[in-house]
C-alpha cells in the first residue's frame, strides 16, 4: 500500500509540474526509478529531484525527464537517440515510446551499469554504447527524435545533421554557469525551427571519452 501511495503521489507532482501527456505518464508509472539510483539516496526515488549517482553525474529530476520526453512528441514507429545516458533512466522511458533508443554516454562505467539495469527490466529495444555524443551515433543515423541531457552553447552540428526531415531534437542549450534553457529544434524541409520551453540547470555537454573504467 505504501508503495502505491508513493507512486501515485510521484504522479500527482509530475501533474502538478506540467506532465500532462497520457503515453508518458504510462510510461513513467510503469519503469520505476529506484533500480537507476545505488546506495543511500535509493529511497528518494520518488522524490522529484535529481540525485547524485556515478562519474560526478546526475540523475535528473522526474518532472524535467517528463517534460523533455513530452516535448519530443514520440511516435511508436520512432527511433530515438539519447545522448548523455547517466543512470538509464531516460533511455528506459523513452523505451517504452519509441520502437529503437540508441543512447550514448562517454564514462564507460555508467554505460555498463545502466546495460545491466535495462537487462533486468527486460528491456530489449535500448542499445547503450560508450561514446563521445557530440558526435551522435552516424552509423545508426538518421533519427526520428534526438534527446541531448547535457548542455551545449549550440545544438551540435553533428546532432542536427542526424535529425531527419520531420524529426525533432530536445536539448539544453546555455552555458555551463548560467541560466540554461530547454529548447526544442524541429527540421523542417525548409530548414530548423526553434522553441524555448523553459529555464533548466544540466551538466555541461563535454567532448570525448572519459577513463573511469
Amino acid at each position: 500500500m505504501e508503495d502505491a501511495e508513493l507512486k501515485m503521489q510521484f504522479l500527482y507532482a509530475l501533474r502538478s509540474r506540467g506532465v500532462t501527456n497520457a503515453a508518458v505518464l504510462t510510461a513513467m508509472e510503469q519503469i520505476d526509478r529506484a533500480p537507476f539510483i545505488r546506495g543511500y539516496f535509493a529511497e528518494r526515488a520518488y522524490e522529484d529531484m535529481p540525485l547524485p549517482i556515478a562519474c560526478g553525474q546526475t540523475i535528473s529530476q522526474p518532472s524535467v525527464v517528463g517534460l523533455m520526453t513530452q516535448a519530443l512528441e514520440i511516435s511508436p514507429r520512432d527511433t530515438v537517440l539519447e545522448v548523455g545516458t547517466g543512470s538509464g533512466y531516460q533511455a528506459a522511458i523513452l523505451s517504452q515510446l519509441a520502437r529503437r533508443v540508441y543512447t550514448v554516454d562517454r564514462h564507460p562505467r555508467l554505460v555498463r551499469e545502466a546495460r545491466e539495469v535495462f537487462d533486468q527490466l527486460g528491456l530489449t529495444n535500448v542499445t547503450a554504447f560508450t561514446a563521445d555524443g557530440s558526435f551522435g551515433l552516424p552509423d545508426q543515423a538518421p533519427f526520428d527524435r534526438i534527446l541531448v541531457t547535457a548542455a551545449a552553447e549550440d545544438p551540435p552540428g553533428p546532432l542536427l545533421a542526424q535529425l531527419k526531415v520531420g524529426g525533432i531534437m530536445v536539448l539544453p542549450v546555455g552555458q555551463s554557469d548560467a541560466v540554461q534553457h530547454l529548447i526544442r529544434v524541429r527540421r523542417t524541409p525548409d530548414g530548423l525551427d526553434y522553441d524555448e520551453l523553459r529555464p533548466v540547470r544540466f551538466v555541461p555537454l563535454v567532448e570525448g571519452v572519459a577513463r573511469d573504467g
